[in-house]
């Protein structure tokens, strides 16, 4: 593997599979939040990106004696139920979102896991689109940035939140937390009192149809936006404020993986810089 490239992920080529996964994620977030204890951000909402593919990690069994979890695995193609004490295996084969879910609750009913989520967001019966070629490729640049996104979040000062994917979105993202809060928020507002800096990378959405890489802040400092960045990123202004870094003209450069987190760098800087100034 070169470790200064990235994959090329033209959305056009795996849409299906994308949207497939986009989906198969949404199961596995609404199971983890309503088994996990509550956590800020609603950090217990997402999904970590795992060996495999993108897990739930821990989650406490009813007893609260034990724990289980759920791992959306790419390169096995199939979701992984594991115990402290057995396991079970359900093979992904673009099965519609209700045959996958009854199929989860039924392997975790059998352990007296009983997770209470609405199931009528689940009750779609379409059969679904998976090619195991194109979720094997996402996953290999899911794992290459998550790495990336490690690395960066070790250098920050303060704290961050875990690299995780939130799978309203399907995004993977990483927030730097400055340590102000924000004037005339209360700060007991946990979800909006805290200054922050989002870094993220998307597969693709309504708003821009190819994958990006997005860095934006809150509150967004008025002066970021003036601050030179190195190409391929941009400034994007219109429906959200952030850096924007079309991820396939990034992945064209044999560089990469340097430009990248150069790129992260210099933000997370401006913006530090800026958010200080701005609050004094």
């Amino acid at each position: 593997m070169n470790y200064s490239t990235l994959l090329p992920l033209p959305l056009a080529q795996w849409q299906e599979t994308r949207d497939t996964l986009h989906a198969y994620s949404r199961i596995l977030g609404k199971i983890r939040q309503a088994l996990s204890p509550p956590q800020e951000h609603w950090w217990h909402a997402s999904l970590l990106p795992s060996e495999g593919g993108l897990s739930t990690g821990p989650m406490p069994m009813d007893n609260g004696s034990s724990s289980c979890s759920l791992t959306l695995d790419l390169d096995r193609h199939a979701v992984l139920i594991a115990g402290q004490e057995s396991s079970q295996t359900i093979l992904l084969t673009g099965q519609s979102v209700n045959s996958l879910t009854g199929s989860i609750l039924g392997a975790l009913d059998v352990w007296g896991v009983q997770p209470a989520i609405d199931l009528s967001l689940f009750a779609d019966e379409t059969p679904l689109g998976y090619n195991p070629d194109h979720a094997q490729r996402y996953n290999q640049i899911l794992q290459r940035l998550a790495e990336i996104w490690r690395g960066f979040q070790s250098e920050l000062p303060g704290k961050a939140s875990p690299v995780q994917l939130w799978p309203h979105h399907f995004d993977l993202s990483l927030v730097w937390f400055s340590g102000r809060t924000v004037p005339g928020v209360d700060p007991n507002d946990v979800e909006n009192a805290q200054e922050q800096m989002a870094f993220g990378f998307s597969t693709g959405d309504e708003g821009i149809s190819d994958p990006y890489i997005y860095i934006t802040a809150y509150p967004f400092p008025t002066g970021l936006t003036a601050t030179p960045l190195p190409a391929p990123a941009c400034w994007h202004t219109s429906g959200w404020q952030g850096a924007l870094i079309p991820y396939n003209e990034l992945a064209q450069r044999s560089n990469a993986v340097d430009r990248l987190r150069e790129i992260l760098r210099a933000t997370q800087r401006a913006g530090a810089e800026i958010m200080q100034t701005e609050a004094s």
